[in-house]
């Protein structure tokens, strides 16, 4: 009884060990009180992980692991974000949500969980991107039906349907200042939505424009952010600035690898992409730095900006790998989170 008891341990072990082999982190979120991170991976897991007890002098290896982790979603958790209370999770088709103090409290039972009013009942598309729109208190969902889809977060409700995409969407962006939304898909536009009047009003097919074009590297749009009137892009298209009262590419970014996530942060813009670095960049196109990660490849960066935990503020990439790295200063990884 014994000797099979130890061998099904032994399986158990070499299993997660495979399991770590082969994880992809899609996505993370920092908690309200900004001293948590969630991230999600490939196997439909959510990890909590506690940046203030993994930055505080007293660190030990035991520090950098999960607080939590529970089984989120059948597929991919592959979107999160976070609201004043709520952690919400996209998957293959559905949006769930977790209350923070409960997870915390390792009560990890879905609050509620929601599926957009697709075509057909057979129809189960990933869920790429989800925004927050805070002035209207609603979310935006996009992904593998081409459609964005507005959720009212008081009652739950799906509001309206977006459509324009002629292909799945990657990557939503907000510009604050007014109520709209910019989306990034595989058809190689960049759609720019009134959330007023639910319409298109701009739309940039960045792969026609000769100096941002790449063939070889196919239209797709796997990225974007935007401050003002300003937007960043990229994908198969190199990574780009545009003006977009103008539509115009102002700077083109010297980097060969196509980038799956980019953010404005202060004067720079960060991107990361195939490949280890996180790369700075100056607004004129000036590669500041390039700053190694332990992942081959990398999805997502979260900056850790909450107000109320400055001893947190810390720049987090997660990607091809089980480990979530994190850099307390722009020009070095200080450590690794483990899943």
């Amino acid at each position: 009884m014994e000797q099979a008891s130890s061998s099904l341990s032994l399986q158990a072990e070499v299993f997660q060990a495979l399991q770590r082999l082969h994880m992809t982190i899609f996505s993370q979120s920092v908690s309200p009180c900004g001293k948590f991170l969630a991230a999600g991976n490939n196997y439909g897991q959510i990890a909590i992980f506690s940046l203030s007890a993994a930055l505080s002098s007293e660190a030990k290896e035991e520090s950098k692991k999960p607080v939590v982790t529970f089984q989120a979603h059948d597929g991919p958790v592959y979107s999160m974000v976070s609201t004043d209370r709520h952690l919400l999770s996209a998957g293959d088709g559905e949006v769930k949500a977790w209350l923070w103090a409960e997870m915390l409290k390792k009560g990890c039972k879905e609050l509620w969980c929601r599926q957009p009013p697709y075509r057909t009942s057979l129809e189960v598309p990933e869920i790429n991107a989800l925004l927050l729109v805070p002035k209207e208190n609603s979310l935006i969902l996009a992904g593998g039906d081409c459609q964005l889809h507005t959720m009212d977060l008081e009652t739950g409700t799906f509001t309206r349907v977006l459509r324009g995409h002629t292909d799945y969407i990657h990557c939503l962006a907000l510009r604050e200042r007014s109520p709209e939304v910019l989306s990034g898909g595989e058809d190689g536009a960049v759609r720019l939505w009134d959330l007023r009047t639910a319409k298109e009003v701009q739309t940039i097919e960045v792969y026609k424009h000769e100096e941002c074009s790449r063939p070889h590297n196919g239209r797709w749009i796997g990225c974007l952010a935007t401050d003002s009137d300003w937007m960043v892009c990229g994908g198969g298209p190199a990574l780009t600035l545009w003006h977009l009262r103008s539509s115009t590419p102002t700077t083109v970014f010297p980097m060969r690898a196509p980038q799956k996530h980019v953010t404005f942060y202060q004067d720079l813009i960060l991107s990361a992409g195939q490949g280890r670095c996180v790369n700075q960049w100056q607004l004129s196109g000036e590669l500041k730095a390039q700053v190694p990660g332990s992942s081959p490849g990398l999805l997502s960066l979260s900056l850790n900006q909450q107000p109320a935990a400055p001893e947190c503020k810390v720049l987090t990439a997660a990607g091809n790998s089980c480990r979530v790295d994190v850099f307390t200063n722009l020009g070095y990884r200080a450590f690794s989170l483990s899943f």
